[in-house]
């Protein structure tokens, strides 16, 4: 796999230097942002699917929105963010990408905010990046603001490869995600009222289509 990874970076664009520095403090920072090869993809799908509305669960630092709203210049971003110093620095990035217009971020714990500029409109996309073990408390709050038809993504499904372990193998601290992340994927891969596919892209990202 890492051949193949080698082998499409040759092909990618040049990021801008705000990209490039935004990559770097997270890894300086331990910060979770999505990997180049899962972005490529989300950015991919999203400009096939033309959403005009996007909702984002866990904005971090603020790469994805930013990423997104690059690429989809005509795209509503709305972005929630629960960790005060992470928002912060979104907040900068954002007004230094100049898609502070695009991208509305709200400093909120997405499992327990009732914001009306969150659930006042609706969505045609609705991408979910927070903490895996609670992907279906957050997917079963937001999934309402979806339109029909209309596609959520969520990444990180096989949490670097620890979904293909056996429970005794994950470290304990980890195990509770994993079974939560592990029981989401069977429930929406399963669910009527979705269309889901989980593609090994990245560190596995899941679409699941609405009816």
């Amino acid at each position: 796999m890492d051949n193949y990874e080698a082998y499409l970076a040759g092909f990618r664009q040049e990021q801008s230097a705000l990209i490039i520095e935004m990559e770097q403090y997270a890894v300086e920072h331990h910060v979770p942002i999505m990997d180049r090869a899962g972005m490529d993809l989300l950015i991919s799908l999203l400009r096939i699917h033309k959403p005009a509305q996007i909702l984002e669960i866990g904005s971090a630092i603020g790469y994805s929105a930013i990423r997104i709203a690059e690429a989809l210049t005509d795209s509503s971003i709305v972005t929630i963010e629960r960790d005060h110093e992470r928002y912060e620095k979104a907040v900068d990035y954002i007004r230094r990408s100049g898609w502070e217009d695009q991208i509305t971020i709200i400093e909120a714990d997405a499992l327990q905010t009732e914001e009306p500029d969150i659930f006042a409109r609706s969505y045609d996309a609705l991408f979910i990046d927070a903490a895996k073990g609670q992907y279906q408390a957050f997917f079963q709050k937001y999934a309402p603001t979806v339109t029909s038809s209309g596609v959520i993504y969520c990444d990180n499904m096989f949490m670097h490869g620890m979904v293909l372990l056996e429970d005794e193998e994950v470290p304990r601290r980890k195990r509770t995600m994993i079974r939560n992340l592990k029981e989401f994927t069977r429930w929406i891969m399963t669910h009527p009222d979705y269309e889901a596919s989980l593609l090994p892209v990245g560190d596995g990202l899941l679409i699941a289509v609405k009816k």
